[in-house]
């Protein structure tokens, strides 16, 4: 798969992830306070809630990664977190969400853009 193949089926999966956070009342139009940002913590699972990471760190970051060209994560597993994260809520359709981050995660796990695949990148 080429670099324009992995970029194309990431961008279309991101563009549905958002819809679906729409779809699923779980897309803000108002950013979280600026701290919340700064958080260190993994997935910044102290600060935010995981539909507010997917929507103001995970879908901006992927998108400015392709936008520059840019090394893609060489691991993703969003999923799992996701599907423990959710497994309670009854207050939305979890199903197509999972789905998509479940594409997302197998398409960067699998694609040929990773850092530990680039035979020039220094770890």
């Amino acid at each position: 798969m080429t670099a324009e193949n992995i970029y194309q089926e990431l961008r279309e999966n991101l563009q549905q992830l958002e819809v679906e956070l729409q779809a699923q009342k779980l897309w803000s139009a108002v950013a979280p306070d600026p701290k919340a940002l700064e958080s260190t913590t993994p997935f910044m699972y102290d600060t935010l809630k995981l539909h507010e990471w997917l929507q103001w760190v995970y879908i901006p970051r992927l998108r400015a990664l392709m936008d520059a060209k840019g090394t893609l994560p060489h691991q993703s597993h969003v999923y799992p977190l996701a599907s423990h994260e959710w497994e309670q809520h009854t207050h939305f359709d979890k199903g197509q969400l999972l789905r998509l981050i479940n594409r997302i995660d197998s398409t960067l796990n699998g694609c040929e853009m990773t850092p530990e695949s680039i035979p020039d990148a220094k770890h």
